[in-house]
């Protein structure tokens, strides 16, 4: 028997449940499914939203011929023969590529020619950034969708569709409180929520033909929520970003709940802390000069201690630098002073009180001038002001004695 979720796959585009910005009334990519006038597309988005599922629909529509790959196990010979297969018919050919990111740079390469001249209409489907994992020239001849992660209420309404119509050898009953469950814990993704589903209708003996879900069957079969995590995608970068910006933003719930959603999903602690170490010099920097101190620790300690106990130390790090003052002073400096090396067309020479000590000494003998104490020079890079202290936290305190000292040298 097929798995449930492809026993629900719509078959018209009417029966599809969610993505409304592309599917709506009236929007472009149904009305091309509808007059069946489509280019090539590439469909992008985390996995059980609806990618394969709209490719589905366009196979039962489209009057043109419809081929099916997946990159994870078609090779060039595999695309050179549908290609062939496509030159010779006298229908349009849709080439439908699920996976397509699996696709190295040289296959990518060699569908450019025929998807620009027409004999094939390619649809691609990914789970990756295709800006990053789908060749440029194939982008630039299709039309990118995005689809989104299902809500709740679209899920619950899939879940409801498959209870009566995905179980035709038992009678299947749930409880609005379970099958809630099941879609607010499934991230947006029916396959999973289907996928458990049909796990606990399998393992769940029917009385009298009936099988009921409940709650906790359905959170066993679940394990836990689904979080939409890849290493090397949308959600470990989007992740990350909410994390530092919730760190320099002085959020400390926010901080803590995005660290929570990387460390569940599997992320590198590794990785966690050296993004931290990075926003104390960026965000904190000498406004509280100990939360680098405190942050390059926790990376010690963690290394050291291992999980699940380092998870502990990465969020007291963590919290400390969102509750820490906050100065990107240090930051500003340093690509200030880099500008100003680049760009400067003249090199800055450097004052023989500030060379190698031996070259010092020796042009002191040389000169017959005694030692002379660097502070007491004019600033040799007079009028260049590359660091600015804030006035926020302990780099008040340095503001306050950079003022001084200028003053001085100014009297």
């Amino acid at each position: 028997m097929e798995p449930l979720a492809r026993r629900m796959r719509p078959t018209k585009v009417e029966d599809i449940v969610g993505q409304d910005h592309i599917l709506g009334k009236g929007k472009m990519l149904r009305r091309a499914i509808e007059t069946d006038r489509l280019g090539s597309l590439i469909f992008y988005g985390p996995p059980g939203t609806g990618k394969t599922t709209i490719a589905s629909v366009i196979a039962n529509t489209t009057e043109a011929l419809f081929r099916q790959v997946n990159a994870t196990e078609a090779g060039k010979a595999d695309l050179r023969s549908l290609i062939v297969e496509a030159k010779y018919q006298e229908k349009r050919t849709v080439l439908f590529i699920d996976e397509i990111h699996r696709f190295n740079k040289a296959q990518q390469d060699y569908l450019l020619p025929f998807v620009e001249d027409g004999t094939v209409i390619l649809i691609g489907a990914t789970t990756e950034n295709p800006f990053f994992e789908v060749n440029g020239a194939l982008l630039s001849r299709s039309i990118l969708f995005e689809l989104k992660p299902l809500s709740a209420g679209a899920i619950k309404q899939l879940i409801h569709r498959a209870i009566e119509e995905g179980f035709s050898e038992v009678e299947v009953k749930a409880s609005e409180e379970a099958i809630t469950f099941l879609a607010e814990n499934a991230a947006g993704d029916v396959r999973a929520a289907f996928n458990a589903m049909e796990l606990a209708v399998l393992s769940t003996p029917p009385r009298e033909g009936r099988v009921t879900l409940t709650e906790e069957i359905l959170q066993e079969c679940l394990q836990k929520k689904v979080l939409r995590y890849d290493k090397k995608g949308n959600e470990h970068y989007d992740t990350i970003s909410a994390f530092i910006k919730s760190m320099r933003g002085s959020n400390p719930d926010a901080t803590v709940y995005y660290l929570a959603r990387m460390l569940e999903a599997g992320e590198d602690p590794k990785f966690i802390a050296r993004r931290i170490m990075i926003c104390a010099a960026e965000d904190v920097s000498n406004a509280d000069p100990q939360a680098l101190v405190l942050a390059t620790a926790a990376s010690q300690a963690v290394e050291r201690i291992g999980m699940p106990e380092g998870r502990i130390l990465l969020a007291q790090a963590a919290l400390y630098v969102a509750c820490a003052p906050k100065s990107n002073s240090a930051y500003l400096a340093i690509d200030a002073a880099l500008e100003t090396v680049r760009k400067d067309k003249e090199i800055v020479e450097i004052p023989s009180y500030l060379r190698d000590a031996h070259y010092q000494n020796a042009t002191v003998l040389s000169s017959g001038l005694g030692y002379q104490y660097p502070h007491d020079f004019p600033n040799h890079l007079q009028g260049k002001s590359f660091y600015i202290p804030s006035d926020s936290g302990y780099e008040k305190q340095l503001a306050t004695w950079q003022r001084w000292i200028r003053k001085k040298k100014e009297e």
